[in-house]
């Protein structure tokens, strides 16, 4: 979704509303926490709202004008008052250091210097180690005039509670699938939207990025490897390296899916709703030979290795393995039900 004057998906109106209803009445809180799944839009509704504050003449909707000098400065991507903290790019722990929140912190870093407010968007908010959370708090503690400091996260649950209760929340939820649907539907086709918002696991957003071709048969030649493995057709050593190649936490995603559906298949007596529902008859063959409990074991601990992999753990070991285990899973099942 563009960051001009389009129109706002419709889940999204209520929580616009919320926010313009609130700056109208000047009851903005001095720190918002803004959380809900990837893709579902929330960075876009928080990146029109903070231009909408900071432009000079916004329009009867509380849109940003987009031709005043302030929105010419947010458009250059140079606003002083709109300010950015995320994680070092040269670091890969992905973590946000307690470094960056004692620049933000220090000195004029939270006071205004052309509008009559400054926003700082703090993003992934649920990635500040520790030690940049403590940080963080002391200033929630004593807010500074008219900054607004608003966290961005997919995990808010990750953060200190004492950091959550010093915020007002907004979660943005997973709109209904009609709803989805009815959105995607203008900018793919019809007969592609419904398996692009399945993949993408219900997030409008993140549908528009699962149709690229080159990822979808990407997708179609891991999983093919992923089920080689489970028949002991293929070297877990070798498919866990071409896991690697394209990134353990994409690939992580996948497997997560493919194993929901191997547990729904294996569960249901009718056919059952499926996250790939394109890749239906190469599951319900594996599902059939897959010991449930087992299976669900395995489910547990790829969850658990997508929370590792947002560290600085070996992606290459972690993913041998994973590869190693499902093989064994796998076939050990499939000799039992011999």
């Amino acid at each position: 979704m563009s960051q001009g004057r389009d129109r706002l998906p419709s889940w999204l109106a209520a929580p616009w509303a919320r926010l313009q209803q609130a700056r109208v009445a000047d009851r903005l809180p001095h720190a918002l926490l803004l959380s809900g799944p990837a893709g579902v839009g929330k960075r876009a509704l928080l990146e029109r709202f903070s231009r909408a504050l900071l432009c000079a003449a916004p329009d009867t909707e509380g849109q940003a004008c987009g031709r005043c000098a302030e929105c010419v400065l947010l458009a250059a991507g140079n606003h002083p008052d709109l300010v950015r903290v995320g994680p070092d790019p040269e670091s890969k722990s992905g973590d946000i250091p307690i470094a960056a929140i004692r620049t933000l912190c220090a000195g004029e870093a939270l006071t205004p210097s052309r509008v009559a407010r400054r926003v700082v968007l703090i993003d992934p908010a649920d990635h500040l180690n520790a030690a940049a959370a403590n940080a963080l708090l002391k200033t929630l503690e004593e807010p500074v005039g008219r900054t607004l400091l608003c966290l961005v996260a997919e995990h808010p649950e990750r953060l200190p509670a004492t950091i959550r209760s010093r915020c007002q929340q907004l979660r943005i939820a997973l709109p209904a699938e009609a709803e989805a649907l009815a959105w995607l539907r203008g900018r793919l086709p019809d007969e592609q939207a419904a398996l692009a918002l399945r993949l993408a696991h219900g997030a409008p957003l993140a549908a528009l990025d699962r149709l690229d071709p080159e990822r979808l048969e990407a997708r179609a030649q891991r999983l093919q490897g992923f089920i080689a493995l489970a028949r002991g057709e293929r070297a877990p050593l070798a498919e866990a390296a071409a896991w690697n190649k394209l990134g353990a936490a994409l690939l992580l995603e996948w497997m997560a899916g493919w194993l929901c559906d191997l547990l729904r298949l294996g569960a249901s007596a009718t056919p059952p709703r499926l996250d790939n529902p394109d890749q239906r008859e190469a599951l319900a063959a594996l599902a059939s030979r897959l010991d449930p409990v087992a299976a669900h074991r395995f489910f547990r601990r790829v969850l658990e290795a997508r929370t590792q992999c947002e560290g600085s753990v070996n992606a290459q070991l972690l993913l041998e393995s994973l590869a190693i285990e499902w093989r064994e899973l796998a076939v050990s099942g499939r000799a039992a039900s011999a």
